[in-house]
């Protein structure tokens, strides 16, 4: 954290003061140390609030317009869009007709008429990654207009020109093969409902190729890789006992959140990327105890809250809406308990296991832990396109 030290107001916010402190300011840390000390105390449970007003303020403001900072994500659309979406709704803020025609048409605006596919922007070429971030919006909006605009017929065709024969996909056409793109033609195609066994021959053997001596080794990757072959159901290929061990070992002791990769600092967004890949490996026979639910809904609510609203990365970073949406999409995933249920060929929620830390008023709904949207867009979107 450098050279400062960390408080809470009474409104459940975060204050940041130096080191440099006299013996009063001193005497209020060694209280709050006792008060709430990592990585859980029930007396926090009392104290930490989710400041859902001023969060929604923050991402609203983005619906409106983007400043010129923002020429930098011009290929980003999508991506921008999913997660103020995805934020907002686990905040349970209701859009408007107009802002849903509106995110809509900026959506098809990016979609390619003649190739298939969602490009970062109107033009521009159809990429995995926005694709994966179009589609995931438009489900989150789930209106008939919303579902209609999907041309699936070409979207299926510009994949499966995507597709190596190894069974890898290339993000764009003269793109870069990574695991990124198996996670993304599993996701959308499990939505739309377009998994054939021409798309997912050799998927699952690439995947599986994909896994480092460590078990895995960056927590982004290691999501896209356990996320996609649990939506082939072809999980058995993979070595789940190093892999288990290297998930519980990226979460850190002291301040209770996810590192991405061995050595390197907690970052907030890892709260979605690591966290959601527990229910996953519980639904392949394993346990989830290896997760401190507490500890990670302490360091979210505590350090990755912007006082002016907005969610970040770690204290003394700026808030941004992609650690908005993957912050609150990890404290969704903390918050409850995922089983998977045979008759629904998915995972549900329990009410045994839930834990909510802090007020009450902290609980956000249930995001999916494969897709990340609510575990009922799933079924909508599916069952629109069965």
């Amino acid at each position: 954290m450098g050279d400062h030290r960390w408080g809470i107001t009474d409104d459940g916010h975060p204050t940041e003061t130096s080191n440099l402190q006299t013996e009063t300011e001193d005497s209020v840390f060694e209280l709050l140390a006792q008060c709430f000390p990592f990585p859980s105390s029930n007396s926090v449970n009392c104290v930490i609030k989710l400041s859902r007003k001023s969060h929604a303020l923050f991402l609203r403001k983005g619906l409106v317009g983007l400043s010129r900072g923002f020429v930098s994500l011009d290929a980003s659309k999508p991506w921008i869009l999913y997660w103020i979406l995805q934020a907002l709704d686990l905040l349970d803020e209701r859009l408007s007709a107009e802002e849903l025609e509106r995110a809509v048409d900026t959506l098809n605006r990016c979609q390619d008429d003649v190739k298939g596919g969602f490009g970062g922007g109107p033009g521009q070429e159809p990429h995995l990654a926005t694709t994966y971030a179009a589609i995931h919006a438009l489900a989150i909006i789930g209106t008939e207009e919303a579902f209609d605009c999907i041309d699936r017929k070409k979207l299926y065709s510009w994949i499966m020109s995507l597709k190596q024969a190894d069974g890898s996909f290339i993000m764009h056409h003269g793109g870069e093969v990574d695991v990124r793109g198996s996670y993304c033609v599993a996701s959308v195609c499990k939505l739309l409902n377009l998994l054939s066994p021409s798309l997912t021959e050799n998927m699952g053997t690439f995947i599986a190729k994909c896994q480092s001596y460590e078990g895995e080794g960056h927590g982004g990757y290691t999501f896209c890789g356990i996320a996609a072959i649990e939506l082939l159901q072809e999980t058995d290929l993979l070595d789940t006992r190093a892999l288990t061990k290297w998930t519980v070992s990226r979460q850190m002791e002291l301040e209770g959140g996810f590192q991405g990769r061995t050595n390197k600092l907690v970052d907030g967004c890892y709260s979605f990327w690591l966290g959601g890949l527990f229910p996953i490996l519980d639904a392949i026979a394993l346990r989830r105890d290896g997760i401190n639910i507490d500890a990670l809904q302490e360091y979210i609510l505590i350090c990755c809250q912007s006082p002016k609203g907005g969610l970040r990365d770690k204290p003394e970073k700026h808030p941004d809406y992609y650690h908005s949406c993957y912050c609150l999409s990890g404290l969704s995933i903390a918050q409850h308990n995922y089983v998977w249920s045979e008759d629904e060929q998915d995972f549900v929620v329990t009410l045994e296991g839930t834990k909510v830390v802090g007020d009450a008023n902290n609980k956000l709904p249930a995001t999916h832990p494969v897709h990340n949207i609510r575990i009922e867009y799933v079924k909508r979107i599916r069952e629109y396109f069965q």
